[in-house]
């Protein structure tokens, strides 16, 4: 099964989005798809070997819109020597555009340098050097290089075009709004010149009226020519709504005038333009505000583009050279300097300094590097300056997988959307319905035709689908972004709106609860050493151990900066400990088993150990010749936010269990130290997904946190997988969330974030409702009916306008969130 992300163009409403997936969706081979009003995109999984791209194209062709695939083309400027003429411009020029991906070529003769945009996934930027070489020039080091964003251009090219065409519109239907209203409201004083008085000259009145309204409806044409195209479709939308009202409103205006060119001058007050005007000025502003509020929900993807730097500088044959961010190999070694950003994923090989990951992770404190340890592109060298080996290139960064993981989840849709779609989808053939029998009631009642046509234009104007269109998939973009920001990486919709309804999160022990790996917590002694000399001898005799809890004795000497002693002789002894000579004095250092077998006595010590072990913790016994001299305890740290994490999530009324390999006395003293609920202990890896599996059974959704790697059954398994990952390897499949640190603290904050945008998106579907369940009863003249208002429907087209504006202004909100402290 496939999956592929296409650009759809030509979308106006929600009912265009549901139109174009029904036309996909009926492909045979079509497993799934999503087509997303606000970020205009198409998700689609299908057969491959039964189906091809251009197919799925054509279909969404035949619907009525236009489909794209998203390619990221680029653009690059390279300097050329060797040219002497024109000719040799021309050469160059020949030579690159034969290559397959090169989407056009321009060389400058007097610049010397050629701008080339191209597709890096069809040809790569040394193949294009090399078709320069081969035409008998020299391409030089590279000057600049800017990545063209296509979907940012179009979408500003949008915003301004839809500015143009709402002033335009505004210059002729504001003075048309005077012309109409003046004479019919005196006490406005609104005062029209003598020549123009309806009374006196009516045909000159409504020829200047008809004037006027010409522009402002070529200004909205792409109305008439998508709405009236929808229509003959049989797949009518929201511009199928505007062109039906204003039409109306128009051509009966145009048989006005003709009634008045013939003598009937009564015809002079049923006359419509500024109707037909306002109200396509009044959505085209709406349409204006919309695209901007639009814009704004997808600012994360734009911050995450903008992180990566630009340029690397790459150490080759000893030599420092600085090259586009888009040339760098693996296992080239790249320099970074002091304030300079990480150009890519990679290895320190040289050097120690500290590196600012907060705008990738989160963590605001500067994480300590030194040789071995993983850096990632786009975070900030902050003093020394180091050499990487880069480990991971263009799209395989940690970067550009959280950038594809955020893009996915924007595109994808929520359950609670699928209400919003079905009424969307009978929503618009609804509402012809109910313009054409209200104004056709209302004309049997005894009104006139000019008051039956205001109640059919105001119906159709006010009930437009925009809002619940975008009421979810907006709050869902803003969300998933938000989260990002904070390290929180949410895979989609679902993921989203399932969080909030958690009410069991079972944590992993191992890595997740705990650092991971152990450390020395306490150091008992007999009195017969101090305890800094116990400390010393125990690591120098564990110095060239493999074990963890040797390392552990070591790392914990090194804190203290003790010096290593020389050893004698060395002695493992399997499952029990070591044996060592230092300065010519058999040192022991193992668990009770060693001890015993070599008749040390152990009384002295006896409830220092019980209480050691009680609390999780592993003692281990040094003796000096044949007298105890004391334990040094190892545990397994517990993660300074584990306590704060599991103490925010019983505030939210969650249940917390804790799950792992563990014997049960040390997994119980863990879990009493950070509040855990339930625990359950020695649970082999391969049986953790049967555990979650048992506490569904009880009923409860359950998240799981762990690792993502032995956990992954369990990630799996759960309602809702939690993976921790330092943020080098944040593509999961395991996983429906990935916190980017190893902060349990972001657990809190993921359900708080589920909680908020579900929150939201509700919120909007209730003000989409709201405003329709209303207004369309207030149109088709309800509430006249009984003594109320009637609605112009001038005011129709305003307050259809704000209920789309107001929703996005509301999914916008979400930019404030803040997670938990």
């Amino acid at each position: 099964m496939k999956t592929e992300n296409l650009k759809v163009f030509g979308m106006t409403c929600a009912a265009c989005a549901k139109a174009a997936e029904r036309a996909v969706g009926k492909l045979d081979g079509v497993e799934k798809v999503n087509v997303n009003f606000a970020t205009e995109k198409m998700n689609v999984a299908f057969d491959a070997s039964k189906l091809s791209m251009e197919e799925i194209k054509a279909a969404v062709a035949k619907a009525g819109y236009e489909a794209k695939e998203e390619i990221e083309t680029k653009e690059v400027a390279i300097p050329v020597a060797g040219m002497t003429c024109a000719a040799c411009a021309k050469a160059v020029e020949r030579a690159v555009g034969k290559l397959g991906g090169v989407e056009s070529v321009a060389v400058n003769f007097a610049t010397e340098k050629a701008v080339i945009k191209y597709n890096p996934k069809d040809v790569r930027l040394s193949e294009i050097k090399q078709a320069i070489i081969k035409a008998g020039y020299t391409p030089l080091e590279i000057e600049n290089k800017n990545r063209v964003d296509e979907d940012k251009e179009r979408k500003e090219k949008e915003i301004k075009t839809l500015w143009l065409k709402f002033v335009v519109s505004a210059i002729f239907s504001i003075p048309l709004l005077y012309i109409a209203m003046g004479p019919m409201v005196p006490w406005l004083g609104w005062k029209l010149p003598a020549w123009l008085e309806p009374m006196n000259f009516p045909l000159l009145y409504a020829l200047v009226e008809l004037v006027l309204v010409i522009p402002v409806m070529i200004a909205g044409n792409k109305f008439f020519t998508v709405g009236f195209k929808a229509i003959a479709r049989r797949s009518p939308n929201m511009d199928s709504l505007i062109a039906m009202g204003t039409s109306a409103a128009f051509l009966y205006s145009l048989y006005s005038i003709y009634r008045i060119n013939i003598g009937d001058f009564m015809y002079v007050d049923d006359l419509y333009f500024e109707t037909a005007g306002v109200i396509i000025t009044l959505i085209l502003l709406g349409k204006y505000l919309e695209a901007v509020s639009k814009g704004r929900t997808s600012e994360a993807i734009k911050k995450l583009m903008g992180l990566a730097p630009k340029t690397a500088i790459v150490i080759q044959d000893d030599k420092e050279i600085e090259i586009p961010i888009e040339e760098v190999e693996v296992g080239d070694i790249i320099l970074v300097k002091p304030g300079a950003k990480i150009p890519v994923d990679g290895e320190v090989v040289e050097g120690h300094t500290t590196i600012d990951e907060s705008m990738l992770t989160g963590e605001s404190i500067p994480v300590d590097k030194k040789v071995g340890d993983k850096v990632i592109g786009a975070s900030i060298n902050k003093h020394g300056s180091i050499k990487f080996k880069a480990t991971k290139v263009g799209s395989d960064t940690a970067l550009a997988q959280i950038i594809k993981l955020v893009e996915d989840a924007q595109g994808s849709k929520a359950p609670i959307a699928q209400m919003a779609d079905i009424v969307s989808a009978y929503f618009v053939p609804t509402v012809f319905v109910i313009a054409t029998l209200s104004a056709l009631a209302w004309y049997l009642s005894g009104e006139s035709t000019v008051f039956s046509l205001t109640i059919f234009i105001a119906v159709l104007v006010i009930a437009c689908p925009c809002a619940l269109g975008l009421a979810t998939p907006t709050a869902i973009m803003v969300g998933t972004g938000k989260g990002a920001e904070y390290g929180v990486l949410i895979k989609g919709g679902e993921a989203l709106e399932t969080t909030h309804k958690i009410r069991t999160i079972v944590f992993d022990k191992t890595g997740t609860i705990t650092e991971g790996r152990p450390e020395v917590t306490d150091i008992v002694t007999t009195g017969i050493i101090e305890r800094d000399k116990l400390l010393q001898i125990a690591a120098s005799a564990e110095k060239g151990s493999e074990h963890p809890l040797g390392e552990a004795i070591v790392r914990g000497a090194e804190k203290e900066n003790l010096e290593m002693l020389k050893l004698g002789k060395f002695l493992a002894i399997p499952g029990h400990g070591i044996q060592v000579e230092i300065d010519g004095q058999l040192i022991l250092l193992g668990n009770r088993k060693l001890m015993v077998e070599r008749n040390i006595e152990l009384t002295q010590l006896e409830n220092d150990s019980d209480r050691l072990a009680s609390e999780g913790k592993t003692p281990m016994y040094m003796a000096i010749g044949n007298q105890l001299a004391g334990i040094i305890a190892v545990a397994d740290v517990v993660k300074e936010s584990s306590a704060k994490a599991i103490k925010r999530l019983h505030e939210m009324g969650i249940e917390v269990a804790m799950i792992t390999g563990d014997n049960k006395r040390t997994a119980e003293a863990i879990a009493k130290q950070v509040g855990i609920d339930r625990v359950l202990a020695e649970v082999l890896p391969q049986d953790k997904a049967n555990e979650v599996k048992k506490l569904q059974g009880e009923g409860k959704k359950v998240a799981m946190v762990g690792d993502g790697i032995n956990d992954a059954p369990a990630l799996a398994q759960a309602d809702i997988g939690i993976a921790i990952g330092s943020g080098t390897d944040v593509a999961m499949e395991s996983a429906d969330i990935v916190l980017m640190r190893s902060d349990l603290m972001d657990v809190p904050t993921a359900i708080q974030l589920s909680k908020s945008t579900i929150r939201n998106i509700k919120q909007n579907l209730f003000w989409a409702f709201a405003y329709n369940v209303a207004g369309i009863p207030l149109a088709a003249g309800l509430f006249y009916a009984f003594g109320g208002p009637k609605l112009n429907p001038i005011f129709a087209a305003a307050a259809m306008s704000l209920s789309s504006v107001s929703v996005l202004t509301n999914a916008l909100r979400l930019k404030g969130f803040k997670p938990y402290k």
